[in-house]
């Protein structure tokens, strides 16, 4: 009877151990189970939200297209086109003393006024006859500019000219004039060669730029002259603004480098003078009138 006691307790023992066990093991399958179905749920719904935030709504406008702005937006207007839309000299100051000293007439160079001033010149001047006190037949001639070779102003000074047998002025003096007016290429300019020819006066004011020859007051045979420019309306005042390149920001490096790749219409315009002390090309010297 003991041993059939001992029997049955341990039966009963180990029945309860193996029911427990299968208990916990149940329960946890259970709680598995459960929590699989609480994740697919979430997954499911944050599929369906992705889907309904890609679709379309069409209360909604559409974004802009992404545009790159075009390096032609930023470049620094080319001088080349200024003279299109203003007046402007397409000569520089020491060209046009170079074409005055190739036609014969000795101009000095194109070099600073002083060793304190920052414009530049080029002159000539001759003496023909004078007496104790003044010049009594004399041409004098300056072209007046800046550092950077841009032309100022054109003077000219002549006493006593000599003329021909109908009382016009000598050809090798009226030569200045041809010259100057052909090297400024303006064109509406050229009528008044015929009064300078003839000693009268004339005095010419168009789109910004000015020209006079006239006879000095109390002086019965001296004539001074002057070419210049003069933007006085607001629509050439605002042109010479917009072409002017002191007005612009250098182009950004990286920006200098992405417009190098291009065609060389499409790089930033860089003014090259041969001015001063430079040795670079001026690219006015090979403009034409057109």
């Amino acid at each position: 009877m003991p041993r059939n006691r001992w029997s049955l307790l341990w039966s009963g023992l180990l029945i309860s151990i193996l029911l427990l066990a299968g208990i916990v093991v149940f329960y946890n399958e259970i709680h598995d189970l459960d929590l699989g179905r609480v994740e697919n749920r979430a997954l499911d719904k944050a599929a369906q939200s992705s889907r309904i935030a890609a679709r379309p709504d069409p209360a909604v406008p559409s974004p802009l297209p992404s545009t790159s702005i075009s390096l032609k937006l930023i470049e620094v207007p080319k001088l080349e086109l200024a003279s299109q839309f203003m007046r402007m000299w397409r000569v520089s100051g020491r060209n046009m003393c170079g074409a005055l000293r190739e036609a014969g007439i000795e101009m000095s160079e194109w070099k600073a006024a002083s060793m304190r001033n920052r414009s530049y010149e080029c002159y000539f001047q001759r003496i023909y006859e004078r007496d104790e006190v003044r010049p009594i037949s004399s041409t004098f001639l300056k072209v007046r500019g800046d550092e950077m070779g841009n032309i100022l102003e054109i003077r000219a000074k002549i006493i006593g000219p000599s003329t021909g047998a109908h009382g016009r002025l000598a050809p090798a003096v009226l030569r200045i004039f041809e010259i100057i007016v052909k090297q400024a290429c303006w064109r509406d300019f050229e009528d008044a060669l015929a009064p300078i020819r003839n000693l009268q006066n004339v005095e010419y004011e168009r789109f910004g730029s000015y020209l006079s020859f006239t006879r000095e007051a109390g002086g019965a045979n001296i004539f001074n002259f002057v070419l210049g420019l003069k933007a006085t309306s607001n629509s050439q005042v605002k042109t010479k603004s917009y072409f002017s390149t002191e007005r612009w920001l250098q182009m950004p490096a990286v920006l200098t480098r992405a417009s190098s790749s291009g065609s060389a219409r499409e790089r930033p315009y860089q003014p090259a003078l041969n001015d001063g002390e430079s040795t670079r090309h001026d690219s006015r010297s090979s403009w034409n009138c057109g």
